[in-house]
């Protein structure tokens, strides 16, 4: 799974707090092809990203890991499309026009979360994703998600 870098360590000029490795405060997620259209992602909470329960993850950090993993799959698919390695010539950016998480069940802070990501659609300027999110091998959060196409300049 990890012979390439992580899709995230390709995209030039990330500085995103979910997924941006040149944002040293953010939450380094990475994630890798398993697939032609699916991707994966183990995020390890940290104890500050607990919800009120300490036990437990934060909903948000749960939808901000489902959003830039989804998000970065339709970013390097794009490239994908264009028939060119992620991060090389013109950039190709994608951000979030829909994310509609649910969840199903808490997700424990003292373990990895994993998240895989399909792409179930995809046109010219929009890709529809979905995404699980599972801890302890139980799916804890499922999403939704359109990826929109976005000039450089966004």
């Amino acid at each position: 799974m990890r012979e390439r870098p992580a899709i995230q360590d390709q995209i030039p000029d990330n500085h995103c707090y979910g997924c941006g490795p040149e944002n040293d405060r953010g939450l380094q997620i990475k994630s890798y092809w398993t697939g032609e259209d699916e991707s994966i992602c183990e995020f390890s909470p940290a104890p500050h990203h607990c919800a009120g329960p300490t036990q437990y993850l934060n909903g948000g950090i749960i939808a901000t890991v489902m959003d830039c993993h989804t998000i970065c799959t339709a970013i390097a698919d794009g490239y994908r499309q264009a028939g060119r390695e992620t991060g090389t010539g013109d950039k190709i950016w994608y951000a979030t026009g829909r994310l509609d998480v649910q969840y199903r069940a808490p997700a424990s802070i003292d373990e990895p979360v994993e998240l895989t990501a399909k792409i179930l659609e995809r046109s010219e300027r929009k890709t529809r994703l979905s995404c699980e999110l599972k801890s302890g091998g139980q799916v804890c959060a499922t999403a939704d998600v359109i990826a929109v196409r976005v000039p450089d300049n966004w």
